[in-house]
């Protein structure tokens, strides 16, 4: 049962208590000054230049002018009209619109008014006229001013050029350094490394990471190297320069990394392959120089690549030039930097693939690469040790039990374990649960293994009934045949894209394959097609997947695992990619090896259809009850068929291995084919 209790807001998902983080300070950005700078110039531009009120043309000549309240006369830069009216004249309540004005504005001396105009000519002319009448004494004469406004002459005249260098900086800022995809134009050889030191400290540590105890012991030895070298050191050993961490997706190769980064305590390094590869020529290879560079500088410290396939793929695989040649480069300053004639001490790597047979063997070889860590899928107790990381940020009903679920997940890795618990939270969600619970998660898993269930996908009523012989004929033929994988789960509710129903194996912990055993298989993939010959007298489109599977499986046996008489004891697997588009074998072999797959893959059909003929009644029965319930599981097979002749108690703890692509068109079942390596 989990604990329900409200997290504490001191600590993260994982219960772990968050360090304290220093405030955060606003960094000073040089740009504020420019921005200062830049509102006082625009704040001296508007801002009045005296305390003259705007009035009009017509104002002046109907109303200042004939009352003789104007003094003075000023025209200025032949545009603008400044008046300023008579002492006397300012007490005037028709001029109270200056009593109003108070502060620095409010001045006596003037100039009180302004207008603009168009042409000092006509202006005099018209000034000439609206006085004829007046005491020669009390006539006005427009003086003339020419004004300099150096200051915004200047500014003018610099202003455009201060904005074109400030444009040009920008841009050379940009492209020296700054992020986004043209940021690295001029710095393009430096590495992108992100580093993680004492200022960005990471918090994920080894008690974060379940399910690799095997790895984490290597690695942890690393981390130890790094802390106290002298304890090795006085021995007369050496730190390891390189670990490859190797193992399938999702297994947890990253979050192994961003462990060690937690726990190292020394500057971490992390970048991707394809952080090296660039179009242009060299820039490969001088970022790898520039990343060994820092890292010595900050030395003792870790460099992490994950996908390091993206650059270290074996050198003349490929026939084609131009970008091949580039990434060979970068590969080659890679291999110098990491053992080369120049090579210091103090800096330890670690890379992430998921395809270690394409890379370079001078990559692998010891003193770049000491160690191979396999981080494979886990087994039984580490799927419960992963379940119980996922499940404490999760708030689950009581019967919650991860040894129980780790036990229907078999072959899940770390990232499908976190995918169950999601979907899980989701769907107790989308129900308006209070808490997860087991139906919950098993929702989750079918969800998952044979993709969303599609309610609303309409099937008639004669498709249905070869869909239930199909799966029933998958299902005998598997329960009465030995070394096939007993049967958990039968299903015709269509799920996923195209998968009209499906069957769900357990697989146990098994490595190598003997030739009955494959041959046991193909029949039980092949049952489906068999069903419906029998039954219907005609087969349907839904057998395509298995077809290709059973295909798979002869041409496995003939071609790689030398399990045919008539070939020999041969394999023409090209795992180096050495013969390219080419065949190690003649035509006639060719010719040969296809007879003889279509033989094997006869012979098992015709098994498959004499065990199901002999069991016809099973399969009618089985048929009909599979119509009505939809979902059978085991316990169901066992009360119509009788317990399994081949089943032998699993010990506790087995391993398992995940049936892959449990999706077809109308079944779902393993690719048995075994990986030998």
């Amino acid at each position: 049962m989990s604990d329900n209790k409200t997290p504490n807001k001191g600590a993260d998902n994982l219960g772990n208590k968050k360090p304290k983080l220093p405030p955060i300070v606003p960094k000073f950005n040089f740009y504020w000054i420019y921005g200062i700078i830049a509102v006082v110039f625009i704040a001296l531009q508007f801002a009045p230049k005296d305390a003259a009120l705007k009035t009009s043309k017509t104002k002046f000549f109907t109303e200042m002018l004939p009352s003789h309240d104007v003094e003075k006369l000023v025209v200025v830069n032949k545009e603008r009209v400044e008046i300023t009216l008579k002492k006397e004249a300012l007490k005037n309540e028709k001029y109270a619109d200056l009593k109003a004005r108070t502060g620095i504005f409010a001045t006596e001396v003037g100039p009180h008014y302004f207008f603009e105009i168009s042409d000092v000519g006509s202006f005099e002319v018209d000034l000439t006229k609206r006085q004829e009448g007046f005491p020669a004494d009390e006539r006005l004469i427009a003086e003339t001013l020419t004004q300099h406004n150096y200051f915004g002459d200047i500014i003018g005249w610099l202003l455009p050029f201060v904005l074109l260098i400030a444009l040009w900086m920008f841009v050379m800022r940009r492209m020296g350094g700054g992020p986004g995809a043209g940021g690295q134009i001029f710095n393009i050889g430096k590495s992108r490394a992100q580093l993680f030191d004492k200022d960005s400290h990471v918090n994920i540590t080894f008690k974060d990471v379940a399910g690799l105890d095997e790895a984490k012991v290597e690695v942890m030895e690393i981390v130890d190297f790094l802390k106290n070298p002298k304890k090795y050191t006085t021995l007369g050993g050496k730190i390891p320069k390189g670990a490859l961490l190797v193992g399938p997706p999702g297994t947890g190769k990253t979050l192994l990394a961003k462990a060690v980064a937690g726990e190292a305590g020394v500057p971490f390094f992390s970048l991707s392959g394809s952080d090296f590869v660039e179009m242009f020529v060299g820039v490969g290879a001088s970022r790898v120089r520039d990343l060994f560079k820092q890292a010595k500088e900050k030395a003792p410290c870790i460099i992490f690549i994950d996908e390091i396939d993206a650059v270290g793929r074996a050198r003349g695989k490929n026939l084609v030039q131009g970008g091949n040649d580039e990434r060979e480069n970068t590969l080659n300053q890679l291999l110098t930097e990491m053992d080369g004639f120049a090579t210091d001490l103090g800096v330890i790597i670690l890379a992430a693939t998921n395809r270690p047979d394409i890379l370079d063997s001078a990559l692998l070889r010891p003193g770049r690469f000491d160690r191979q860590i396999s981080i494979d899928r886990p087994d039984l107790n580490g799927r419960e040790e992963i379940f119980k990381v996922h499940l404490k940020p999760i708030k689950t009903a009581e019967g919650v039990d991860p040894r129980k679920l780790s036990m229907q997940t078999a072959g899940f890795a770390g990232a499908d374990i976190a995918n169950v618990c999601n979907e899980a939270a989701l769907i107790a969600a989308r129900n308006s649960k209070t808490a997860v619970d087991m139906k919950d998660f098993q929702d989750a898993i079918d969800r998952i293994i044979g993709g969303l269930e599609k309610k609303n996908k309409i099937i008639s009523t004669e498709e249905k009934e070869i869909i239930a012989y199909h799966e029933s004929g998958h299902a005998i033929s598997g329960w009465f045949l030995e070394g096939v994988d007993p049967l958990v789960k039968v299903s015709i509710v269509p799920r996923g894209v195209a998968a009209l129903g499906y069957a769900q194996y357990l697989p146990k912990d098994q490595y190598l394959y003997t030739t009955e055993q494959l041959e046991n298989m193909m029949c039980m993939t092949l049952g489906g097609r068999v069903a419906e010959d029998i039954i219907f007298g005609r087969i349907s489109t839904g057998a395509q997947n298995d077809l290709e599977r059973v295909t798979k499986m002869a041409y496995g046996m003939v071609t790689l695992y030398g399990m045919n008489s008539v070939i020999g004891n041969v394999s023409f697997n090209d795992s180096t990619q050495e013969y390219g588009f080419t065949k190690p074998y003649s035509e006639k072999t060719a010719e040969l090896i296809d007879i003889e797959v279509r033989n094997i893959i006869t012979k098992c059909y015709a098994r498959t259809k004499d065990l199901l003929l002999s069991k016809r009644d099973k399969l009618e029965e089985l048929s009909q009850i599979l119509l009505k319930r939809e979902i059978l599981l085991q316990h169901d097979l066992e009360e119509i068929l009788g317990a399994r002749p081949f089943d032998k108690v699993a010990e506790e703890g087995t391993a398992m291995v995940l049936p892959t692509e449990l999706a077809d068109e109308t079944s779902a079942v393993i690719d048995p084919t075994p990986i030998i390596e």
